[in-house]
């Protein structure tokens, strides 16, 4: 359970500044393996509907990851999700429990690799939001 799912259960994710109708804003970010590239990005061109299904029924919506290179010549993913329900710790356990889910993620954690300067428990490291226009 390395997913930025079970990360945030694992280590208590930061919630972000919300703006209106109780939204929470998550950014987070890790590395994905170089040779692994093209399967992560083909998992995500074709991602299994209950996963998706999941996701939603777990309150999370506006979710998207970015892909870039940095200077250092690795990969990085950037993850951006909002969350609109009332209890963060119980949807993700949710989550984390859904079969088909667990299997997503035994297919995506091998192309990732986690940041060294993430905090214990973490897969995805947590990011601060420092600027948000409404």
């Amino acid at each position: 359970m390395k997913s930025l799912f079970a990360a945030a259960l694992l280590s208590g994710i930061i919630i972000l500044s919300g703006c209106s109708q109780n939204i929470q804003r998550y950014g987070s970010v890790i590395g994905v393996k170089e040779e692994m590239l093209e399967k992560y990005k083909d998992l995500h061109a074709n991602p299994w509907p209950k996963v998706n299904q999941q996701i939603k029924e777990c309150n999370i919506q506006n979710y998207s990851i970015y892909l870039t290179q940095f200077p250092d010549g690795k990969y990085y993913l950037f993850s951006f999700f909002e969350y609109t329900g009332d209890d963060f710790e119980a949807d993700m356990a949710k989550m984390a429990a859904d079969p088909t889910t667990q299997k997503w993620w035994k297919e995506t954690d091998p192309c990732q690799f986690g940041l060294s300067n993430r905090a214990e428990g973490e897969w995805w490291k947590n990011m601060e939001e420092v600027y948000h226009l409404d």
